[in-house]
């Protein structure tokens, strides 16, 4: 009934197989991956023919995680898999961005890339495995593609890169590097690194592109058994080249009018009357509109690469290496706990930080478990930002993509949660965008984190490098605009300390770029980040001493555990009793940690005196102020530590002779008392007589002198 093809081979101390033919046979490619106990199903489907006036590619990679791979059921009311969590976008994204650039030019039909968790061993990471099946995957279905690629994920352990490290050597690890490639050269790389040099970056890389070629043979060795005929490709819709050689003649010298202007508004202004002009020029009889705009697109691409090859001269007038100029400001919102304005040429960032107590932290439940996030970052890219009006809705992948990106990049230099054991979140608003507000982003939560009081050892920096590659030379871009991401061919984006880097990630829209070029990029963009980092030193250079006034102030005390269920009452009745009356937070641990969160010091001051009160053992000897709560025939029970009470003998009230204790005392009464012993079943014995209830003087000790 099945024909299986099938292929395997040892890869970082595991087993990698690749299996086709079983499962999945209707769609164009489809490849089940097995990499130690981990199997992830990738299949591909593609359109016979492009849709009627179709402009762009139309591919869709969606990576999803089913529950029942890990053996577990999914969270929430109605207990199924929901709208894609962060782990499953991100992955997408990751799959996405090295196979977009291998599909051939005029390629349009729509495609669909789906990659599927089946069975997760909660060791070996799904995503290389779904990364390297969706590549198989296109590879076998016939549909034009480049490829294959491969990917791999390194670790710094001890000095030395681990390939695919499990998920427990990641919790070791200063490195966590994702690269993938092709045989040729690197596509795309993602990572988040403890302030590591350079050069351990760029060995990171270039280990991991070596170690992926095994695999990239496997695929080859898959697809020369069994892969489907190629697809032909659609011929071209039009003559290019005689089309690009005509709106030459008409728009030539207002496109280098254009490029001449250094303001991009102005610039943009110039390029849509230079649009208006083509295509009143060339009527639609003669060709159809979305052609020429397809050609004013290949005749700006062109131009503005040679004029950065040929002059170094970019489109703002920048050399290759200059940076726009900077402006950092903190304390830019009143009531924010920290806040951040960071303006680099046309692009800006409006960042905040918000500190709260473990009642913030963020629950996510995700294949390997439900874990707490205390540390949360937030992209939000309106419109209005470059000008333009359209839909508001929920975070996109590019906005989550963004934030994590700024996240990894700060994520290494943050402190422990036991030194600083506030939920921190930074919510980054892009007000204005011309090129790289990621790395905007990242400067920004820096300088807001600073802003806040939260004790960053250093403060971090991001650059965004372009490269334009050609067969007479390439040039790389420091800062680039985002035009020059646009029509460059290579997005890079650095941050780090002044010590290193903690975060890199490469997205590359040619084949592939070799080392030489990865090395120069790496050294100019450390040269960026330290110019960088020089211009927010001015606005603040290290973290404010305490927290701002507006933010929780959390004390941190500890008390015995048999002591919890006191602290908490029936049914949480006790701690309830005491946030509801003294305004303040409690967070309390399994070890006996409680973390007591206030505004208001004295709110905190009350609760902590209160819990204080609770777990407080009474001490031999000492004297308390205490309150009569119960009379009885034979004493009375006073409240004298916390929630604590004792018994006052009827003999014990004073030296004189008392007939009937409500002759003396009344319920409510203020006393001073002496604890005069605790008995085996924890009941305390206190005196009256033994002190002096004007003064508090212990009389008993003056007998004895």
């Amino acid at each position: 009934m099945f024909t299986i093809f099938r292929k395997e081979m040892e890869w970082g101390g595991r087993k990698l197989v690749l299996e086709t033919g079983k499962v999945a046979r209707q769609a164009d490619g489809a490849v089940m991956v097995t990499m130690g106990g981990t199997c992830v199903l990738c299949t591909v489907v593609g359109a016979k023919k492009p849709k009627p006036g179709q402009g762009f590619f139309p591919l869709t990679v969606n990576y999803q995680e089913k529950y029942f791979a890990a053996g577990r059921i999914p969270g929430g009311f109605f207990r199924r898999e929901g709208r894609p969590t962060e782990v499953e976008t991100l992955t997408s994204r990751l799959i996405d961005r090295p196979i977009r650039p291998l599909f051939p030019e005029g390629y349009m039909c729509e495609t669909q890339v789906i990659a599927t968790v089946l069975s997760h061993d909660l060791e070996n990471n799904p995503d290389m495995a779904a990364l390297i099946g969706c590549s198989a995957a296109l590879t076998i279905s016939g549909i034009p593609f480049l490829g294959p690629i491969a990917g791999a994920r390194v670790g710094f352990i001890d000095g030395a890169y681990v390939l695919n490290p499990t998920i427990t050597q990641l919790e070791e690890s200063v490195l966590d590097l994702v690269v993938a490639g092709t045989q040729e050269g690197v596509l795309m790389v993602e990572s988040e690194a403890k302030e590591l040099s350079e050069e351990v970056m760029l060995g990171a890389v270039v280990f991991g592109h070596e170690q992926m070629q095994p695999v990239i043979d496997l695929i080859i060795s898959l697809a020369e058994a069994c892969a489907k005929d190629p697809r032909d490709l659609p011929p071209a819709a039009y003559d290019r080249a005689t089309l690009t050689a005509k709106l030459s003649g008409i728009i030539g010298d207002d496109l280098k009018d254009a490029y001449g202007e250094t303001a991009k508004q102005i610039r943009y202004a110039k390029l849509d009357k230079m649009k208006e002009k083509a295509l009143a020029a060339i009527p639609a009889e003669e060709m159809a509109a979305e052609h020429v705009l397809d050609a004013i697109d290949v005749m700006k691409y062109d131009h503005v690469r040679a004029m950065i090859l040929d002059t170094g001269r970019r489109i703002d007038g920048r050399d290759t290496k200059t940076i726009r100029p900077i402006v950092g400001e903190v304390g830019f919102l009143d009531r924010t706990h920290g806040s951040a304005l960071f303006t680099r040429g046309e692009t800006q960032a409006v960042v905040v930080t918000t500190l709260g107590t473990g009642q913030d932290e963020q629950i996510v439940d995700a294949l390997t478990g439900e874990y707490r996030e205390h540390f949360m970052l937030h992209y939000n890219f309106p419109p209005y930002s470059v000008g333009e009006a359209g839909r508001m809705g929920s975070p996109g992948r590019r906005e989550i993509g963004h934030g994590k990106l700024a996240w990894r990049a700060i994520h290494p230099i943050l402190p422990t949660k036991e030194a600083f054991p506030y939920t921190i979140r930074v919510v980054s608003e892009i007000t204005e965008s011309n090129g790289s507000s990621s790395m905007a982003t990242v400067c920004g939560s820096s300088l807001s984190l600073m802003d806040a009081g939260v004790p960053l050892p250093r403060p971090v920096a991001g650059i965004a490098m372009g490269l334009i590659k050609e067969e007479r030379g390439f040039a790389v871009l420091s800062d680039i605009l985002g035009d020059e991401d646009h029509l460059g061919d290579m997005d890079f984006k650095v941050a780090g300390t002044d010590q290193g880097v903690t975060a890199l990630q490469m997205d590359i829209k040619i084949t592939s770029i070799t080392k030489e070029i990865m090395q120069i990029a790496l050294g100019q963009a450390k040269e960026g980040r330290m110019h960088i980092l020089g211009e927010m030193a001015k606005a603040l250079t290290g973290a404010r001493e305490g927290v701002s006034q507006n933010a929780p102030r959390i004390t941190t005390i500890q008390i015995p555990k048999d002591k919890i269920r006191e602290v908490i009452g029936s049914g949480g009745k006790v701690i309830r009793e005491i946030c509801e009356t003294t305004g303040a937070k409690i967070d309390i641990e399994d070890d006996g940690t409680i973390k007591v969160a206030a505004v208001d010091s004295a709110a905190g001051d009350a609760a902590i005196a209160w819990i204080k009160g609770i777990v407080a053992e009474a001490e031999v000897g000492v004297i308390y102020v205490g309150k009569v709560v119960k009379i009885v025939d034979f004493g009375a029970f006073v409240n004298f530590l916390g929630s604590k009470d004792g018994l006052v003998h009827i003999s014990e009230i004073s030296k004189e002779r008392v007939g009937k204790v409500g002759d003396v005392l009344t319920e409510g009464q203020e006393v001073r008392v002496k604890v005069l012993g605790v008995d085996d079943r924890g009941k305390v014995k206190l005196s009256m007589k033994c002190v002096d209830q004007a003064t508090g003087e212990d009389l008993s000790v003056k007998q004895d002198g």
